[in-house]
Order: structure tokens, then C-alpha cells, then sequence
């Protein structure tokens, strides 16, 4: 009697994407975007596997209202480099979740990917909205509860 083990393909994985949707106010912004990227990678199933695109789509409401602890909000930044000279800019969360609230869950899910092309496209199932409004309400989504 021999064992196999299931090895998914990208066609048996795409016939199986599920949507979620997961509600942000309150929550830490690390400890959500580490469940998001699980889910994102397909790590919740059974038939996980690391070089196929097996995870669901993702949908994030109320992104503005997403909790960074202590002082991060003032001494956490986001740095970016326009490449001429003179051209460092250093931005505070508090003024980034204010013009862009999307950008710091959208940065912290993508750091907790690997930099592949694979991951690029796990990344197109995240959809992130600053409202509790989201236009994905024909895939029926089911609520994904955050273990935090």
C-alpha cells in the first residue's frame, strides 16, 4: 500500500478561490496583515502548496481605522527616495493613514511575502477599501475572523 501526496496544479487551484472579507477597526496592523498574507498564499488549506497560487481573495474594510500600538503612529515612518539628489522624504503614519489609509496594510502584507513573481500575483487578490463600503458584494464573501 503506497501514500501519495496531493500536489495541487494552477488549474485545480484556481477552480477553488473563496472571497473574505475581514473588517480592520481596532486591529494591530501586523498581527492582520500576517493572517492576510497566510490566506493570501493559500496556507489555511489543506492542499497548500508553496510554488502554486492556491490562496483567496482578500477584501479589508475600514483600513483608516486600523490600530498601530504605542507611539508608532508618530515615530514609525515611511521612507521613500524620489533618486535626485535632495529627494528623501520621511513620512509619518499619522499623516500617511490620513492622505492614503489603504497604503500601510496594502506595504505591510506585501512585506510579508517573499519578492517573487508569484507573490506579485498573490498580491492582485488584495483588495483594501477605507470605508466599510466594497463593491465585491456579488462573490459573496464570507467574514474571515481574525485570530488576534
Amino acid at each position: 500500500m503506497s501514500q501519495r501526496s496531493f500536489v495541487a496544479t494552477p488549474v485545480s487551484a484556481e477552480a477553488a478561490r473563496e472571497w473574505f472579507v475581514v473588517d480592520a477597526a481596532g486591529l494591530p496592523l501586523g498581527r492582520l496583515a500576517s493572517q492576510i498574507a497566510s490566506v493570501l498564499r493559500g496556507k489555511h488549506k489543506p492542499t497548500y502548496t508553496p510554488h502554486v497560487d492556491a490562496g483567496d481573495h482578500v477584501i479589508v474594510v475600514n483600513a483608516d481605522k486600523v490600530m498601530l500600538t504605542g507611539n508608532k503612529l508618530d515615530k514609525k515612518f515611511y521612507y521613500k527616495h524620489s533618486g535626485i539628489p535632495g529627494g528623501f522624504k520621511a513620512i509619518p503614519y499619522r499623516v500617511l493613514m490620513a492622505t492614503k489609509p489603504e497604503f500601510p496594510i496594502e506595504k505591510a502584507v506585501k512585506g510579508m511575502l517573499k519578492n517573487r513573481p508569484l507573490s506579485r500575483e498573490m498580491l492582485k487578490k488584495l483588495h483594501v477599501y477605507a470605508t466599510p463600503d466594497h463593491p465585491h458584494a456579488a462573490q459573496k464573501p464570507q467574514p474571515m475572523t481574525a485570530k488576534i
